[in-house]
């Protein structure tokens, strides 16, 4: 990267700046989740390289700023790593033993607390500090949070139950022809399931990408059996399409052993 931005560098490279280097950040990251999501081991490892670059990338221009480099990145992590672990790498004196992963989980809780504290950063509110990202993976985190406490359902069933609730709401929104409301609902409803997937302990976000990709592979086999018949889908109807959907499922379910159903 150093040779990459140097005078005589490439041009594309040194025109960078953090501002621009945004999307990719985001692109190789859901290129890291696509290759787990597909069994694509390969993949994976080229993808990871591709999401290493960039990060090596934003610190190698930060250097140029007088800011930090990737040395100081990789120090401030493992650092971090020894700080949140006291159970791995020290006795805290006063500490319990830590030996199962919920008494890990609530031990980072609290060393995090004590982090941000001792940098003037105490949350105010229960939902502040939760980090912007993608909105199922957000929701399932204030979802957690507010869980911790006591503002939740006891098990999956009260969560189950407001599924059902907001469908209703949803269905009534529709039949009263509002579009606005129509918008809330279907918010609402994303959210309760989201909770119930929290709840059942099914990572919403992860769900839906292996979601979509099921409907994707089932969709190339349906073009795949409409090409065999000499046709394209804008030339099927959605019977027939609807019809081979279910030989789809079948054949997808065989080329992955089962995994997709």
């Amino acid at each position: 990267m150093d040779r990459l931005l140097a005078p005589d560098g490439c041009p594309w490279d040194r025109e960078q700046t953090l501002a621009s280097l945004r999307p990719f950040l985001v692109e190789e990251t859901y290129e890291v989740i696509d290759a787990l999501a597909r069994h694509d081991v390969a993949g994976h490892c080229e993808e990871l390289g591709d999401l290493l670059m960039q990060v090596v990338f934003h610190a190698a221009i930060r250097q140029r700023e007088g800011a930090f480099d990737i040395d100081a990145v990789v120090k401030g992590i493992s650092d971090k790593l020894v700080h949140r672990h006291p159970h791995i790498f020290a006795v805290a004196p006063g500490r319990d033993k830590v030996e199962t992963s919920a008494q890990v989980l609530a031990q980072w809780d609290e060393i995090k607390k004590a982090e941000k504290a001792a940098k003037g950063e105490t949350p105010k509110r229960t939902l502040d500090g939760i980090p912007l990202g993608p909105a199922l993976s957000r929701a399932q985190k204030m979802g957690s949070r507010c869980g911790k406490i006591g503002f939740d359902w006891p098990g999956w069933q009260g969560s189950f139950d407001k599924v059902k609730e907001e469908v209703a709401e949803v269905e009534e929104a529709i039949n009263d022809n509002d579009p606005a409301q129509m918008h809330a609902e279907l918010g609402d409803l994303l959210l309760a399931c989201v909770n119930l997937a929290r709840k059942l302990h099914v990572d919403a976000e992860n769900a839906l990408v292996d979601a979509t990709l099921r409907f994707q592979h089932r969709f190339e086999v349906v073009e795949d059996l409409l090409e065999a018949r000499g046709k394209t889908p804008a030339q099927s109807n959605l019977e027939e399409m609807d019809a081979l959907w279910n030989d789809a499922k079948k054949v997808v379910a065989a080329r992955t052993g089962g995994q997709e159903k």
